[in-house]
């Protein structure tokens, strides 16, 4: 083989060893107990991590809240004295920054039994009645009052998606496993709740190492 044609192939599988390293960085500091820190995403931990084969994680669903920018740290406090009130696990605020206010374990009050089965965004034979509660974590974006049709920030996008590669690489959730709050729940007429959060999720083709739940 001539040198140079050598030289790009050592390159080339120098390159994917490093990849390969890598995505096994990631899934190492993901699963990990304590208060993990991804790179590219500022997480407070209201409540350390523990053993993730744990939780009863199957779902990932995205909403938006009324509430005004600058809400979601007092938000995520109120969610952590009392985890079982109408509420989400993972709190966003307008810059970007998360708040997990919850247990890993605890099953907060989010979402309204996915009552939707119209087929209007998504299939719903897989979600009707099925991505509950009780299988389903919930990140909250915070800030869109009092104009509810305003989008999330440029920082709370680049947020979701680190986050969502987390959230499936620690409980082995398959990227078609994120959904928008709308997508699943009949909601406010007036927007499309947690739709583009969960469509730019779900573009990004995350395949997590570990296996989720069937």
């Amino acid at each position: 083989m001539p040198l140079a044609r050598l030289s790009v192939a050592i390159a080339f599988c120098l390159s994917i060893a490093a990849a390969l390293a890598q995505d096994a960085d990631f899934a190492r500091l993901a699963r990990s107990a304590g208060t993990p820190q991804i790179p590219g995403l500022t997480i407070v931990y209201l409540s350390p991590l523990g053993d993730p084969a744990l939780a009863p994680w199957r779902n990932i669903i995205l909403h938006q809240t009324e509430g005004p920018a600058g809400s979601a740290a007092a938000l995520a406090r109120q969610q952590a004295a009392n985890p079982g009130k109408r509420g989400v696990m993972l709190w966003v605020e307008t810059d970007g920054t998360v708040y997990w206010a919850t247990p890993e374990t605890a099953i907060t009050t989010h979402g309204d039994g996915a009552n939707r089965n119209d087929n209007k965004y998504i299939d719903n034979s897989k979600t009707h009645r099925q991505v509950v509660r009780g299988n389903s974590i919930g990140i909250e974006f915070a800030g869109n009052y009092p104009d509810v049709a305003k989008p999330p920030t440029p920082e709370q996008f680049a947020a979701s998606l680190a986050l969502v590669r987390f959230l499936q690489e620690r409980y082995g959730i398959p990227i078609e496993r994120v959904y928008a709050h709308n997508w699943i729940d009949y909601k406010d007429a007036r927007y499309c709740e947690g739709c583009a959060l969960a469509e730019r999720a779900r573009a990004q083709a995350y395949v997590p190492t570990a296996r989720g739940r069937d």
